[in-house]
């Protein structure tokens, strides 16, 4: 395909992705919520998520840990190593890798879903007895991924800091509550707010792009797999996209 072919069919994307964003906010304001359907969104969405985050969250902390030692020791500065941890976890890794990996185990899932839904028309049945598909399969799962998933990066973060105070009890000896007065006496509110409101718009992003590519799919049980694939795929992109954006904000705010 040329250059030309390629830029349409991106400019021809990002317009419908725009309508799907405008109709996702025009069906949230409408009366009458889905609200057990958006309940049993966010069970699935968070509290079976938490095993994967939590695990990952202590074994990234407990590595971290134990690579960074052997340097801050021959640099003098390993009582360091609580508030360092505790603010690159807080500010950066903790949000970016965790929304990482919702991103691979919640926009596979929804765009698989709705994709599915969608080749063997179930979506049409839906629209066909007066339900609206929109609103109960679409803004149910955005608003449980805006939500779940900054709850799940806290949870995480907290999970991430006590692999964090394991690993330096391999090789030393600190009590937890010198441990957790290190971290917070080093965190600020200007590390913790920025960190926390980006999440919001990493959870938006896999929502709505996971919803998006399977309301979407098209071709079959082929496109079932595209759809869950590209899901995966774009909401990694606009992580980082989004995670970028948000630092230079916090920068000219001066947060940073």
């Amino acid at each position: 395909m040329t250059i030309e072919a390629n830029l349409k069919i991106f400019f021809e994307e990002a317009g419908d992705m725009s309508r799907f964003v405008s109709r996702f906010f025009t069906q949230t304001l409408k009366p009458h919520p889905e609200v057990a359907e958006f309940l049993r969104q966010c069970f699935i969405i968070g509290y079976k998520s938490f095993p994967l985050i939590g695990l990952t969250a202590f074994i990234l902390g407990l590595v971290l840990t134990m690579q960074l030692r052997p340097s801050m020791v021959d640099y003098g500065v390993e009582s360091q190593l609580p508030a360092i941890v505790g603010i690159a976890m807080v500010r950066e890794i903790g949000p970016v890798i965790f929304a990482l990996i919702f991103a691979g185990k919640i926009g596979s899932s929804i765009g698989a879903e709705l994709g599915s839904m969608r080749v063997t028309e179930q979506i049409d049945a839906m629209e066909v007895s007066g339900t609206n598909p929109f609103k109960y399969l679409v803004v149910t799962r955005v608003l449980a991924t805006t939500f779940m998933l900054p709850v799940l990066i806290m949870l995480g973060d907290a999970i991430s800091l006590y692999g964090s105070w394991v690993g330096i009890n391999i090789r030393g000896i600190t009590s937890f509550d010198l441990f957790w007065t290190q971290v917070f006496n080093n965190l600020s509110f200007s590390d913790v707010l920025p960190a926390f409101l980006k999440c919001f718009f990493f959870g938006f992003a896999v929502g709505i792009i996971g919803c998006y590519k399977g309301f979407n799919s098209k071709k079959g049980t082929e496109g079932v797999g595209r759809s869950a694939n590209s899901a995966v795929v774009i909401s990694s992109v606009m992580i980082f996209v989004i995670d970028l954006l948000a630092v230079q904000i916090t920068d000219v705010l001066g947060f940073n």
